[in-house]
């Protein structure tokens, strides 16, 4: 199955283009085509998933040309590059689109623009499993651009309303922001190893063919890439804002495709990273602040699918952090059990929204009597995002946390710093999640009851919730300690690998069940009434309603001067100075023109020819008197003409 696992970006990327130009006369107005497109592909998926996982020691990779350049014979390949953390990601990504599709037929039941949101969450699909297949960074830098336009697109779905657009244009500028040191990395990658090949520059930076300083700004660049499109810090202010598009979409961002693409950059060209410590180093810093800074957010939201923005952005920080102390097994793995039971959570947020049209808990509340399903699956999924034993997220959590103990252990100071972030989220996580779904789900409706009637979703949407809800319990068992750690031997990296502890898992667990006691404490039992706005932490509370105003360093450090100062001066530099030249040259050009019209064109090239036509004219006429065509006048002036040149001969001599 290896050797045709190309065939999983084409049939959505096909999907695509069929929907485009045939969906609307297809009598399910397209979304029939994108279904069994992606279907298909999550055929050949597990087919390559499972025949990897037999042969997991082994890469299979094939290339073909795509052009060439340069006097060297360099070439740029389109190619497949499949290893477990291939495989994994070809049945999250194929799976959970899946799920999003299906759940779409009813939730987008009436959108206006019904077809062109399938197309576009095929080119989604396509564009982020042709990043995943790449053997190259090239071929991985077009799929990765690709997400990139196709979120923008469907996080602007709804484009007539200014929010909705703001913030697709806010996703696409802050992710292009980042895309820059991407693409400079790839460019230093490529003068330091001679290839674009991933496999290749990894042998290179192996055998110590490249420079550590070179290989260090190398890794950088590329963790820039990372830091926008999975929203770490400075990069993360567009997530929250991108739940403005479709919910079954921030189900598909935020679990399986764009904001998952930058932990699988690291996690891809990991050999470069884990030559460079001081890049390692960089990239467990970033993690550790970002997870805490978000869960702390997460907090004090009032829109569910904020609370699940700024959940994804802490958890993609675990990520993150796991790469930097060298828990790369346990980074991917995270991966796998978060898109599970993020993908649940959106999708619940989205069924609780069909029933009560709005996504405030504010006005939500006593729902999980008139919505037994929804209820059900969204507390299982709250309860594996907590990492509560034995669910999905208690095993990579708590493996990432095992991580980050073991990188300290070993005589590393960030590895204590992630060791100390981690659990402080995990805290912070289990209180958010106790929150959410005691706002949502217990205490007084909180809605008008008589403009809404709360129901459970239709079967297109509560199916995909009662499969996440059985992954998000059992995908976990893939992690088990020791030898019955089926996941650690279909995706390893070296031996940078760490052993099971039992007694920090049994901690964090307390921790985990403390934070959700706190919550449920205070949002559901309300025995502990504060008032944050008014109590000694008044100014933290600020801090997280203004988002640690990361918003306003933006807009008033760089959007308001360009908007301002800057684009004024740039008008008036362009009104003063650049017109100014521009018109000066015109006008020297008009009076060139003239003068060589007037004074060479017309006086000296027109008169010397008009001259010369004169002269002809005026010899043709004084001519014109010897062609009398009289034989006799002929004869004479022969005669005339001899009798000259004799006489002339004769004087001479």
């Amino acid at each position: 199955m290896r050797s045709v696992a190309w065939l999983i970006p084409v049939f959505p990327l096909l999907a695509f283009f069929l929907i485009v130009f045939f969906g609307k006369r297809m009598p399910r107005k397209g979304h029939e085509i994108g279904i069994l497109a992606i279907a298909a592909s999550l055929v050949v998926a597990l087919g390559v998933f499972f025949q990897q996982i037999a042969h997991s020691d082994q890469v299979y990779e094939r290339s073909v040309t795509w052009f060439r350049f340069g006097d060297g014979g360099r070439f740029v390949e389109l190619g497949m590059h499949i290893d477990g953390l291939a495989a994994v990601m070809f049945v999250v990504v194929c799976t959970v689109s899946l799920l999003v599709q299906i759940y779409s037929t009813e939730y987008m039941r009436d959108d206006v623009r019904y077809t062109w949101y399938y197309a576009c969450l095929s080119l989604f699909t396509g564009s982020m499993l042709n990043l995943v297949i790449a053997n190259n960074l090239i071929q991985m830098l077009i799929g990765w651009e690709g997400v990139g336009v196709a979120s923008y697109l469907l996080i602007g779905h709804w484009f007539e309303e200014r929010a909705n657009s703001n913030a697709g244009l806010k996703a696409f500028i802050t992710t292009r922001i980042g895309d820059v040191g991407f693409m400079f990395g790839i460019f230093v990658l490529f003068w330091a190893a001679g290839s674009f090949n991933i496999a290749h520059i990894t042998s290179v930076v192996a055998s110590g063919g490249v420079a550590r300083g070179t290989l260090t700004w190398a890794a950088i660049l590329l963790f820039c890439g990372a830091i926008g499109k999975s929203a770490q810090v400075p990069l993360q202010v567009w997530l929250p804002d991108a739940m403005a598009g479709p919910t079954p979409v921030s189900a598909l961002i935020h679990a399986a495709t764009m904001v998952v693409a930058g932990v699988y950059l690291v996690a891809r060209m990991y050999g470069v990273f884990h030559a460079s410590p001081a890049a390692l180093n960089e990239v467990a810093i970033i993690g550790a602040i970002t997870m805490v800074m978000a869960a702390g957010l997460a907090l004090v939201q009032d829109d569910i699918k904020k609370v699940l923005a700024y959940s994804t952005i802490s958890q993609l920080a675990y990520m993150v952090a796991a790469l930097g102390v060298g828990a790369y097994t346990a980074s991917v793995f995270h991966i796998w059990t978060h898109a599970w039971f993020k993908a649940l959570l959106f999708l619940g947020a989205g069924s609780v929204a069909h029933a009560v049209h709005s996504f405030s808990m504010n006005d939500m509340g006593g729902l999980r009597k008139q919505m037994p399903t929804t209820f059900k699956t969204y507390v299982i999924g709250s309860l594996a995002l907590a990492g509560i034993f034995p669910l999905a997220g208690f095993w990579s959590k708590d493996d990432i946390i095992n991580g980050a103990y073991h990188s300290a252990r070993a005589g590393s100071s960030v590895g204590w710093f992630v060791f100390l972030a981690a659990l402080l989220t995990a805290f912070l996580t289990a209180a958010y999640v106790a929150r959410m779904v005691a706002l949502t789900f217990y205490g007084k409706p909180r809605y008008d009851p008589e403009h809404v009637h709360p129901h459970e979703s239709p079967k297109a949407m509560t199916i995909p919730l009662v499969f996440l809800a059985f992954m998000a319990i059992f995908s976990g068992f893939l992690g088990l300690p020791g030898k019955l750690n089926l996941f650690a031997g279909w995706v390893r990296f070296g031996d940078v690998e760490h052993s099971f502890n039992l007694a920090l898992d049994a901690f964090s667990t307390v921790l985990a069940l403390s934070g959700l006691y706190l919550g449920w404490t205070i949002f559901k039992l309300h025995r502990v009434n504060i008032d944050l706005a008014k109590s000694p932490l008044a100014w933290f509370y600020k801090l997280l309603q203004r988002r640690y105003y990361f918003d306003d360093l933006y807009f008033n450090g760089i959007v308001h001067p360009v908007a301002g100062p800057i684009a004024r001066a740039a008008y008036w530099t362009n009104q003063k100075i650049l017109d100014a030249v521009i018109n000066f040259a015109g006008t020297a050009t008009v009076a060139l023109g003239r003068f060589v019209y007037r004074d060479i064109d017309q006086q000296i090239i027109d008169g010397g020819v008009n001259g010369l036509a004169q002269g002809a004219g005026a010899a043709g006429n004084g001519l014109k008197f010897w062609q009398t065509g009289n034989v006799q006048i002929y004869a004479a002036g022969l005669f005339v003409g001899i009798a000259v040149f004799v006489g002339v001969f004769l004087i001479r001599g």
